[in-house]
């Protein structure tokens, strides 16, 4: 499943980081310590990997 948006992307960048280790847990906020606590290393990888050019900022709602 690809990043809808770039804040959906960076916000899985930050718990996949912090799944890792590379980050401490303590740190995130919002939608990454959710994300981080709720999804797998894969699932988190796969939305930090979408390519972001087309992407916009945020998610219209």
């Amino acid at each position: 499943m690809p990043a809808k948006s770039k804040a959906q992307q960076r916000a899985a960048g930050a718990a996949l980081a912090a799944k890792r280790g590379d980050v401490k847990k303590s740190s995130l906020k919002g939608a990454s310590r959710e994300m981080e606590e709720s999804m797998s290393e894969g699932e988190l990888k796969e939305l930090a990997e979408t390519k972001g050019k087309t992407l916009p900022e945020r998610k219209g709602s």
